[in-house]
């Protein structure tokens, strides 16, 4: 597996790389990967991949709103994403919680980009101090129809 590492220049204070796994509780994390595994063949370790990116995508758009930064996943981790914010109740708990009370809005185009926003935002998350699975990102390049907005992914 690659990762992409926060550069220096990037994240000057040189953090550690966090996990997902960290703020994640566990009895949902299990619940949630065997979502994955339930609706996608995935197996248990790829699964976790998948959900560990989409809850790194969501913490990093929440930590940004109001930037306009144009974020945007790949499709795989789109499938992660989509997991989590189908689990509402979780969903709304993970909004109050690192979102300032408000709820991230999924609001998806049907048109792909090809503008390069999904390695972009690779790379926000790897600056933000996130482990970033990088094969996961991969298809970037037909990837990222969701809105641009400012408080919605």
């Amino acid at each position: 597996m690659t990762t992409l590492s926060p550069s220096p220049a990037a994240d000057p204070t040189s953090r550690p790389v966090r996990s997902a796994r960290e703020v994640v509780p566990a009895d949902l994390w299990d619940k949630q990967v065997a979502l994955l595994m339930r609706d996608y063949p995935y197996d248990s370790v790829m699964a976790a991949r998948v959900l560990g990116q989409g809850y790194a995508y969501l913490l990093t758009a929440m930590r940004h709103r109001g930037e306009s930064l144009g974020l945007a996943p790949s499709t795989l981790v789109d499938i992660g994403v989509h997991t989590i914010i189908l689990d509402t109740v979780t969903y709304a708990e993970l909004c109050d919680k690192h979102n300032g009370g408000r709820f991230l809005h999924h609001v998806p185009e049907v048109e792909f980009k090809n503008d390069g926003s999904v390695m972009k935002t690779a790379h926000r998350i790897a600056a933000d101090g996130w482990e970033v699975d990088l094969p996961l990102w991969a298809d970037a390049a037909t990837c990222g129809p969701c809105h641009q907005g400012n408080d919605s992914h």
